[in-house]
């Protein structure tokens, strides 16, 4: 049995912290996966720049409040949901995510959690387990299943390789430039026929 794992930020949605770097006015925080590898580093020196700034979670859920799918994911994600068990495998949070997962009719969602201080401060994280997207693919395959996954950044780039099929999904010229052997794709029409026609290999 095939079970897909889609990257959520870039793949369904837009990316949560470039949208709150253009409402914020705080042009480092457009830094994401495609530009950083190293997650936990990336992630505190978010949080760093949140404490310099007072901006807490209050501010951030302000704006992903604003943000919607992108155009055509919730019609893709519902055809793939008819023809193959999905998991959305994502380095976000629960306190960003569920509103996002709300519009896209809830899918099965495994990411990870804020530690936030009463005032709202951001004081840290807790990721769900380490090498996440990996590991989770390791374990479905230990269990018997087969994946298929798709991303659009580094951090995504572990589980492709580890899975029978990986694509990629609107990503960087170079990251598609460094693994020229994944298949890209940029329209969700094209990409729904590339993981259908994985499924029936």
């Amino acid at each position: 049995m095939d079970v897909v794992c889609l990257d959520m930020e870039g793949v369904l949605v837009p990316e949560i912290w470039i949208a709150f770097a253009e409402a914020s006015g705080i042009p480092e925080l457009r830094r994401t996966t495609r530009d950083e590898p190293d997650y936990d580093k990336l992630m505190k020196w978010r949080l760093q720049i949140l404490k310099e700034h007072g901006l807490g979670l209050k501010e951030i859920q302000e704006v992903i409040a604003t943000i919607d799918p992108l155009p055509g994911a919730k019609q893709f994600l519902d055809s793939l949901r008819a023809e193959a068990q999905v998991i959305i495998l994502s380095d976000t949070f629960t306190q960003f995510a569920m509103p996002l997962m709300a519009k896209l009719g809830y899918p099965t969602l495994f990411c990870n959690t804020l530690e936030v201080a009463e005032d709202g401060e951001i004081t840290g994280f807790k990721m769900r387990i380490e090498n996440s997207k990996l590991t989770t693919v390791k374990h479905l395959q230990a269990m018997g299943f087969d994946t298929i996954a798709a991303g659009d950044s580094f951090n995504d780039l572990a589980m492709i390789q580890a899975s029978r099929a990986g694509f990629l999904f609107r990503s960087t010229d170079a990251i598609k430039k460094a693994y020229p052997d994944l298949p890209a794709y940029e329209e969700f029409d094209e990409f729904l026929e590339a993981i259908r026609g994985a499924l029936r290999s």
